[in-house]
């Protein structure tokens, strides 16, 4: 798997793992001795890229918290300078599961010591502010953010959901290495920010990029989700409606993935990956299998006229998807 460079010269693997889905958000978090060895797994299969977040705990049966930086800090503690880490701080969730935003730099710097303790580590590779606080100004976060990188504590820093105004007003502080924002077939509204990307030198980091799972084809209105703690039960592109709307989408990617003799999920990966060169997609999974299968995607090709053709057809479609609705 060849490298890419986020930033200036941060190096990271092709695809990345999100690592959300192991405590949050994707049913009940998994136990830690196995989501430790599939995380270990991951980085012999070849991922570099570990993306974590303060924010993704997970509650056990027995009312224990699971936090996912302990679990990724623990699978990488030995070969820790082997691998690129990112976390993120400035998020946090109510009871409702909307968030909590706070990136004053009390908090920052709050939130990072709590993320050092949890990873096992003196430092942080790529620190995220996790969604934009409207109380705090860019330029405020940046400078802080500068501190930290000062005092060894960051390597590099991130966006995560940011706007152009934004980012441009935070890297003129502070040069910022990478942003995170939400990208698929189905989501292409922040496409628009590929320019500035490229003029600021600002890698892309891609969250979400098989649409919570839909691209693979694998899930259906008739999915049954993993309970209270699996947020995909209730995203529109798993309605009946959703679904029908997704319905040419599913085709395309059916007859693609036929012709290149890939999965509908490493089809969807590479889409992206052979799109801009400083896009890193980062899907997440719990099982070794799909790992690998998502890791594989780095090595399909699909050419600019191919990239062409899909976007002139996903052009022509609408979607009904968490985060937005439209795939423009």
């Amino acid at each position: 798997m060849k490298q890419r460079i986020l930033g200036k010269d941060l190096k990271v693997s092709s695809v990345g793992l999100g690592c959300m889905g192991f405590s949050h958000a994707s049913g009940d978090p998994m136990d830690n001795d196995t989501a430790i060895k599939t995380l270990r797994q991951a980085y012999e299969m070849g991922y570099d890229f570990f993306d974590t977040a303060e924010a993704y705990t997970g509650l056990f049966s027995d009312g224990s918290i699971s936090y996912n930086e302990e679990l990724v800090g623990k699978a990488l503690k030995d070969i820790r300078s082997h691998v690129v880490i990112a976390t993120k701080m400035g998020v946090s969730h109510n009871a409702d599961r909307s968030l909590r935003l706070d990136s004053s730099p009390e908090t920052i710097r709050k939130s990072l010591e709590g993320s050092l303790k949890k990873l096992g580590t003196d430092y942080i590779d790529l620190y995220y502010q996790h969604r934009i606080d409207p109380k705090v100004e860019p330029e405020t976060v940046a400078e802080t953010m500068a501190q930290l990188i000062k005092e060894g504590k960051i390597r590099y820093w991130g966006i995560s959901e940011t706007t152009e105004e934004y980012l441009r007003r935070a890297n003129a502080v502070c040069p910022v290495t990478a942003i995170e924002n939400r990208y698929s077939m189905m989501a292409r509204w922040h496409e628009s920010i590929f320019p500035v990307c490229e003029e600021l030198n600002v890698g892309y980091v891609a969250f979400s990029p098989m649409a919570n799972g839909f691209l693979t084809g694998k899930y259906t209105p008739d999915t049954k989700f993993e309970g209270s703690q699996d947020y995909r039960a209730n995203m529109p592109q798993y309605t009946e409606e959703g679904y029908k709307k997704a319905g040419e989408l599913l085709k395309m990617l059916t007859v693609l993935a036929e012709e290149k003799h890939a999965t509908m999920g490493q089809l969807s990966l590479a889409w992206m990956l052979c799109k801009k060169p400083y896009i890193v997609p980062i899907p997440g999974s719990r099982k070794p299998e799909r790992l690998r299968e998502n890791f594989e995607a780095g090595n399909i090709v699909l050419t600019q006229d191919e990239i062409a053709a899909i976007d002139a057809k996903l052009d022509t479609m609408q979607f009904d998807v968490f985060g937005g609705h439209s795939s423009k």
